[in-house]
């Protein structure tokens, strides 16, 4: 299982449009999209849970395509470095 980032949505994207954008690479497994506490409009990011070669095909399917007016960025999740003291 493979997560992956999904950047650049738009604010009227929800969990079943971007399903149905990534379903034509396979099986989407979980998704999250981050959404304003206060008006419930998705920030612009989420993350999308594939088996790995469904996974590699909606990047090189998805990356940089449109997608209701904005250029998607689709990649492997990368881990966050902590911030702070050490």
């Amino acid at each position: 299982m493979k997560k992956l980032f999904v950047g650049n949505l738009p604010a009227s994207a929800t969990e079943t449009s971007v399903t149905e954008l990534f379903t034509q690479f396979g099986t989407v497994r979980s998704i999250k999209l981050a959404r304003d506490v206060f008006s419930g409009q998705c920030k612009g990011f989420g993350f999308i849970e594939m088996e790995g070669h469904e996974a590699r095909a909606a990047i090189a399917g998805l990356n940089a395509k449109n997608f209701e007016g904005k250029l998607l960025k689709v990649n492997f999740e990368q881990p966050r470095n902590r911030r702070g003291r050490r």
